[in-house]
């Protein structure tokens, strides 16, 4: 049987994984992060790479938040454990220590872990996502307002009977959203100066 410091360190060493870095250079010859924002996320895999390296990105980043807590499930662990997985597999995102602690945003690894804990309030997130991207055209102000809004989704929905879960979730979500705005500094001091990227736009 799997142990507690086994599930942990794998999801920490799991969310580690820099994958814009490894498909953008292996498949096509770009670092990322030297070019666009410099972020290792999706988003600018997308915007200096192209659009499938972007997509696989952003596909393989969701994983590093879903197998996790989903590996934490299956082996019945308490859901506290379930939750310090899903956590430390967006740190490892965020700190990697293969890239000596300079990671992305996290935003695509905690909607892994969120989709697999709580998938309608991933979808209503989602949605805002879309309205607020479509609308600015600005991925990093989707993204802050979508982790903002999670926390306060999901004790509605726990309120509503949707979900049983204790309110440790809500914090952890709310502790994510946290870390992701945080990261997103830069990205606030560009939109404050009207210098942020618009996805669809080279930067």
């Amino acid at each position: 049987m799997i142990k507690i410091i086994e599930i942990l360190i794998f999801s920490y060493l799991l969310g580690s994984i820099p994958n814009g870095i490894i498909i953008s250079k292996i498949f096509f010859k770009i670092d990322p992060t030297k070019s666009g924002s410099g972020n290792i996320g999706a988003t600018n895999v997308y915007r200096t790479a192209g659009k499938i390296p972007g997509i696989i990105t952003l596909i393989l980043d969701i994983l590093k938040g879903y197998i996790p807590v989903f590996l934490a499930v299956k082996f019945n662990f308490d859901f506290q454990i379930v939750l310090f997985s899903g956590f430390l597999a967006f740190l490892g995102h965020l700190f990697p220590v293969y890239l000596k602690f300079k990671g992305g945003k996290g935003v695509a690894t905690a909607c892994g872990i969120f989709i697999y804990l709580t998938p309608l309030a991933i979808l209503i997130t989602a949605i805002i996502f879309i309205i607020v991207a479509y609308i600015w055209r600005y991925i990093s102000l989707a993204s802050m307002i979508s982790s903002f809004l999670l926390p306060g989704i999901i004790k509605i929905l726990i309120i509503l009977k949707v979900y049983n879960y204790p309110d440790s979730i809500v914090y952890f979500a709310g502790s994510i959203a946290i870390l992701i705005i945080y990261k997103h500094k830069a990205n606030i001091e560009r939109l404050i100066k009207g210098k942020e990227f618009k996805f669809g736009k080279n930067g």
